[in-house]
């Protein structure tokens, strides 16, 4: 049996989903603004803070991986799916579930400026700068959290718990760095 232990509540969440929203917004002060989504985790978060924002906002999907069966990352980020949307010329802000490694991050910032963005910010709603393996600036950061298995809140492991409104460490599972999780 998988354990679960609360990491963030709901209502801490949307206390710094607003948060964010009032900083992005302040930022680009009715600029048009292309909001990005990596899929598949951010698509919970991505909804919560653009319906919190006045701004004119177009919306697109992103889709890479970077981890293997074993919930490890691979070292080697591979894009499945790029936006639709054209990006030359535009603020784009791309949202994510969790910044770990960088190196996706770093991918996803490259791919925007090979593209012809204007400018690429990034917004995590988890950072967790222990496991980072390259330097990344993220624009916009949610919560700083430590080298734990997280679900809810459209995180996952293997598909579960993404519906869960509040954030939860797991444990007794593989972590990215590896290791079996015991304790928070």
């Amino acid at each position: 049996m998988t354990n679960l232990r609360l990491a963030i509540s709901e209502e801490e969440i949307q206390e710094c989903v607003e948060r964010l929203a009032r900083l992005i917004q302040a930022d680009y002060k009715n600029q048009p603004l292309l909001v990005v989504g990596a899929l598949n985790g951010s698509f919970v978060f991505l909804s919560d803070l653009i319906r919190r924002m006045n701004l004119p906002i177009q919306v697109d999907f992103i889709r890479l991986s970077s981890y293997d069966a074993a919930l490890k990352s691979s070292g080697d980020v591979r894009l499945h799916h790029g936006v639709r949307t054209p990006v030359v010329g535009k603020n784009v802000l791309v949202v994510e579930d969790i910044v770990d490694t960088g190196l996706t991050a770093q991918f996803i910032r490259k791919y925007f400026e090979e593209e012809g963005a204007a400018t690429v910010s990034i917004c995590s709603l988890l950072d967790k700068p222990a496991r980072r393996l390259t330097s990344v600036t993220v624009e916009y950061v949610g919560f700083e959290v430590p080298d734990q298995f997280l679900v809810g809140y459209g995180l996952d492991y293997n598909q579960q718990y993404r519906e869960l409104r509040d954030i939860y460490s797991i444990e007794g599972v593989v972590d990215s760095g590896g290791r079996v999780t015991e304790d928070i």
